[in-house]
């Protein structure tokens, strides 16, 4: 997996080369959101997975306890960490979830170099995600 990773990284790295040029100048990378982002759409999604190297996608709904539950835990890791946190309402966004893999919810996917690396169901203490999260890094 850490081979699989390397390249990814590569690749993206070279991507971000031709894209913002090679001239020296240190590029200033996109800040990571403070906030969990709510996602609207494939797009944004995609968006989102692409610009920034980690990112933890959780999938949820309003009317479920342990998604509630997790909200507290999640606003923390958006504010605390440098990892970008993406929320996906499974009902407002079916297809999208279905894409996630999302049966159940909460459902918590890691995101590294825009590929989902680890993939969890139900509510999860702190401590799993930050060691989810430090993994993919």
């Amino acid at each position: 997996m850490s081979e699989e990773r390397d390249r990814i990284r590569e690749k993206k790295r070279k991507e971000l080369m031709e894209k913002h040029g090679s001239d020296g100048e240190k590029q200033t990378p996109e800040a990571t959101p403070a906030e969990p982002v709510e996602i609207n759409s494939r797009e944004q999604f995609e968006e989102i997975t692409r610009t920034h190297d980690v990112v933890l996608v959780d999938c949820y709904a309003d009317w479920c306890g342990p998604c509630q539950m997790m909200e507290p835990t999640v606003k923390a890791l958006a504010a605390e960490t440098d990892t970008a946190v993406a929320k996906v309402d499974v009902d407002a966004q079916p297809g999208l979830a279905q894409q996630l893999g999302a049966q159940g919810v909460p459902t918590f996917v890691v995101y590294a170099d825009g590929k989902p690396v680890e993939r969890v169901v139900g509510a999860q203490d702190r401590a799993t995600l930050e060691q989810l999260l430090q993994q993919a890094r």
